[in-house]
């Protein structure tokens, strides 16, 4: 009952802000509740107190006693929306699919995948040497296993 409550409470809560997405809700059977959000524009501090407020407000704590964490994806977090890959657009990614690995650009995402584009060396179709080639794979959503944009430091 307490989780179908949370569950109504945080749609309405993102109803109001459509930039915002829901990526992982989960409660624990010690009523730990733990709610992980992206958005379209990324998420601020104020966000996730909006979302904690709007459930936390709503709920009677003498009710029942339970604790409640509203989080951002992080940075370094495998994408697992769809809407993660399109506001990630022109940042370099890593995906792993079953047959390979892939680095380069994020180019396009759209209902069925991505495009990823990249330089490589190869060796030149005749003589010696090698020459910069762009490569260029399209990827279905089905066929990624991870996806993770590759952080610049």
């Amino acid at each position: 009952m307490l989780k179908e409550k949370v569950e109504t409470l945080l749609n309405e809560a993102l109803a109001q802000d459509k930039s915002l997405f829901l990526i992982d809700f989960t409660m624990g059977a010690d009523n730990s509740i733990h709610v992980v959000l992206d958005g379209d524009n990324g998420v601020s501090v104020q966000d996730c107190i909006k979302v904690s407020r709007a459930i936390e407000h709503n709920l009677d704590r003498d009710e029942v006693d339970f604790s409640l964490t509203v989080t951002s994806s992080g940075a370094a977090s495998p994408m697992v929306d769809p809407r993660q890959y399109k506001k990630n657009i022109g940042r370099k990614v890593k995906v792993q699919t079953q047959e390979a690995v892939y680095e380069g650009n994020l180019t396009e995402a759209n209902g069925q995948g991505i495009v990823l584009q990249w330089k490589a060396r190869e060796p030149k179709p005749i003589g010696k040497g090698k020459t910069t080639v762009q490569k260029k794979k399209e990827i279905l959503f089905s066929e990624i296993k991870e996806a993770k944009v590759i952080l610049k430091y």
